[in-house]
């Protein structure tokens, strides 16, 4: 199996087999991958990983001890369940098979909640309609459904689309057709790059074009004519109140929350309960917000519901044109602000560690 397109050092696409390489390559990478489980004495289903550089050299990276998010892909060529293997072995199985033949060639495109016209810009929103594909070779693996919600605190995947055929043509061929037919309204999402990417020669390769993707080729070779999402964005409902309650458990006192119930405490008559402030009701969206940062005059507003993660001036800093100023973190992924212009910093509103709203004014530049 092969991530060899990326963002951020994080996977868009993964296939399996891993294209283009050599019997002698491949060979090296089961045979490394089995001596170093061995040697710990592992148990159980995880995933060793590999850079393969351009001349070839096969260096180590790292053993991830679970089921990988693209596990996907060696299931379809091998016909092999990984989850009930991870159970099976749990329970005290043993493997009794030899190396599974892998037959056909298999594609996992992570659809996320991001906007791929605006630098893959995390965007958490509502689904107000989730139609996914389906047809010969194809499988959808999802966690939301039309009406939900997708926070902007947990990772920005909404599904996977893994799309099988005989060979690596026809797989791509299915996919032109999945891709194409997935609907996904309410909030963007990664489809319009992979129905570009699909398509791409340097991806979609035939035999007057060599696969030519690389770990960072999405940065810096493909020509990303993908327009920003047209949509209007929605704000994401405040979080309910909360309230705080001490349990005991096993001779120990730990504080849990959890939401309030209408019309009283979740834990009321529950000693140590101390309720939350009520929740702030959501703001819309400003309009400033468009292509990326929102800027009105001297305001640097938050372009989506995020947290401060890093506050990088004070109040009274003299900046310039392109200096960060704040560190956003939305859906697993860091947003760094930047000023917009010279000037000195006022009127700063941005707490590390707190919430903020669309629209939100993180400081001012007089």
């Amino acid at each position: 199996m092969t991530a060899s397109l990326q963002r951020r050092h994080q996977k868009l696409v993964e296939e399996a087999p891993a294209p283009y390489l050599t019997d002698a390559q491949q060979e090296r990478l089961y045979e490394s991958s089995k001596a170093i489980l061995r040697e710990v004495g592992y148990v159980g289903a995880g995933t060793c990983e590999f850079l393969i550089g351009a001349d070839g050299t096969v260096s180590f990276l790292e053993v991830n001890t679970r089921l990988q998010v693209e596990h996907c892909v060696s299931e379809e060529v091998t016909g092999i369940d990984l989850v009930r293997e991870q159970f099976r072995i749990a329970e005290g199985g043993v493997l009794d098979y030899s190396d599974p033949v892998a037959r056909g060639h298999s594609f996992e495109f992570r659809i996320n909640g991001e906007d791929p016209g605006r630098n893959f810009f995390p965007a958490p929103g509502p689904v107000h309609a989730f139609n996914a594909p389906s047809g010969p070779g194809v499988r959808v693996d999802s966690g939301v459904v039309s009406g939900d919600v997708v926070s902007g605190s947990f990772d920005s995947m909404l599904a996977k689309l893994i799309v099988t055929g005989a060979t690596r043509a026809e797989a791509l061929e299915r996919s032109r057709r999945a891709l194409a037919e997935f609907e996904v309204t309410g909030l963007p999402t990664v489809l319009p790059f992979h129905r570009a990417v699909v398509s791409d020669p340097a991806f979609a390769t035939d035999d007057s074009s060599p696969f030519s993707v690389y770990t960072q080729w999405i940065e810096t070779d493909f020509v990303n004519e993908i327009p920003a999402w047209s949509g209007s964005p929605e704000e994401l409902p405040a979080p309910a109140s909360r309230d705080s309650v001490v349990v005991e458990v096993q001779g120990k006192r730990i504080e849990v929350t959890m939401p309030s119930i209408v019309g009283g405490g979740a834990a009321a008559g529950v000693a140590g309960r101390r309720p939350a402030g009520p929740s702030a009701p959501p703001k819309r969206r400003s309009s400033a917000v468009k292509g990326g940062i929102a800027k009105s005059g001297g305001s640097v507003a938050s372009p989506m519901q995020a947290t401060v993660v890093k506050l990088a001036v004070a109040e009274g800093d003299t900046v310039v044109k392109g200096d960060l100023l704040v560190v956003l973190e939305a859906m697993k992924m860091e947003q760094p602000v930047q000023a917009h212009k010279d000037g000195v910093v006022t009127g700063l509103n941005a707490p590390v560690g707190q919430t903020v709203s669309s629209g939100h004014v993180l400081l001012e530049l007089a």
